[in-house]
């Protein structure tokens, strides 16, 4: 029987030859290391890439006599049409609609994803799961005029048509909430369900009850997956154009007041852009300068969350 093993492992051509299968499982594994190569590879140079085109012609605006670097950073109105080019008229509406959008966003799509992870039957979370992500697949400017024709009028009674216009910054920024509400949701429902149940078990045994077990416990563990979330709920807001064209407004205002009625830098961008531009003129050249300061905001307040996940982190290592 030994020898008639040996026989059969050992006969030429035999798929079960030792040397050929390590043959084999060297050329799969170095054809998925390359290929993982390229993919990270691409997107490196994707980034770089538009890092550089950004750049460079954001560079001809501010070559241009009539614009510096001071008055495009240390100044607050943005009228190109006079020539004054305060980028601060279009960050702060930016961070204004931005902010109110995670100040809805984050606790009910936190309080959602706690409910389906914790709380919810198997069959509950099939029907809720879905039925909330179906918001993502809603156009955004079907958000901008739901924004404009129906939370506003809402808003104008509660707060009184004189104090609040028709254009203003709260009613953007509430449907952007609303918005990225399933995307904040799924993603961190996906990591409260990747811990283990060992922690909810110990916790339970130490007598926690499941609201404690789950603020306590659950939550903790699953923050790196959650801080993603909010990073990538953050991206999505800054980032969010045809909401706030719509219901924001187009006038180009220094304000951090929700009240007001104020253009961010992604509906100044879509506005514009729009028109009749010629090619190399300093307003077409302002759209780069713009485009490379939402680039530049993007990445500030990412690694802003980044590091305030990791300080928390520290806390249950």
């Amino acid at each position: 029987m030994t020898t008639n093993i040996e026989n059969f492992s050992g006969a030429t051509g035999s798929p079960f030859e030792p040397e050929k299968l390590r043959k084999k499982m060297r050329f799969g594994e170095g054809a998925i290391e390359a290929s993982l190569f390229v993919v990270g590879f691409l997107t490196i140079f994707i980034t770089i890439s538009i890092v550089i085109v950004l750049g460079d012609q954001a560079m001809l605006f501010f070559n241009d006599p009539e614009v510096g670097f001071r008055e495009f950073f240390l100044t607050t109105q943005w009228q190109p049409a006079i020539g004054q080019f305060g980028i601060w008229a279009l960050i702060s509406a930016t961070l204004t609609t931005s902010a109110i959008a995670l100040l809805v966003a984050i606790p009910l799509g936190l309080s959602a994803a706690i409910y389906l992870s914790e709380y919810a039957s198997t069959r509950a979370r099939s029907i809720l799961k879905p039925v909330l992500e179906i918001l993502a697949g809603i156009p955004t400017v079907v958000y901008g005029y739901f924004a404009l024709l129906f939370v506003t009028p809402i808003l104008r009674e509660i707060i009184g048509v004189d104090k609040l216009g028709v254009y203003n910054m709260l009613s953007a920024g509430i449907v952007m909430g609303i918005m990225i509400l399933p995307l904040i949701s799924s993603m961190s429902e996906d990591a409260l369900s990747a811990v283990p149940n060992s922690l909810r078990e110990a916790a339970y045994a130490m007598g926690a009850t499941r609201f404690e077990a789950s603020t306590q416990v659950i939550v903790p563990a699953a923050l790196s997956g959650i801080g993603a979330a909010f990073i990538v709920g953050i991206s999505r807001a800054v980032g969010e154009t045809m909401i706030v064209a719509v219901a924001s407004g187009a006038t180009s205002r220094f304000s951090f007041n929700p009240l007001d009625a104020a253009e961010t830098m992604t509906a100044h961008i879509a506005r514009i852009s729009g028109g009749d531009l010629s090619y190399n003129t300093i307003d077409y050249n302002s759209l780069f300068a713009i485009a490379l300061m939402l680039f530049v905001v993007t990445l500030v307040l990412n690694l802003i969350s980044q590091f305030i996940v990791s300080k928390f982190r520290e806390q249950y290592e």
